[in-house]
């Protein structure tokens, strides 16, 4: 099932959209209360450098996508603001990137 979806860009993007999504929450959700809740700053750089470089990668495959699958302009950018949404991407896989 993975090896399949990792076959096309757009299943690149939605496996990167769902971990980018996972990364992201886990962000807001423990790493940043056990930063200023009980002082572990270490919590934060170990998940936010992934989250960055999900991030980035998710920014690129969305391009990609887009330009490959003639996305209009406004798809495309939808996708990527609501990457800064927490669930965002989630809402991404079931309503955009869907073949």
């Amino acid at each position: 099932m993975l090896a399949s979806l990792l076959r096309t860009s757009l299943g690149r993007l939605r496996a990167i959209g769902f971990l980018e999504g996972i990364s992201f929450l886990v962000l807001l959700g423990i790493a940043m209360p056990l930063k200023y809740l009980a002082g572990q700053p270490a919590a934060v750089r170990m998940v936010g450098m992934a989250h960055g470089v999900l991030f980035v990668l998710y920014v690129l495959l969305v391009v990609q996508v887009s330009v490959a699958r003639g996305w209009s302009w406004r798809k495309a950018l939808l996708a990527l603001v609501v990457s800064v949404v927490p669930f965002g991407t989630f809402w991404a896989e079931k309503k955009l990137f869907q073949e």
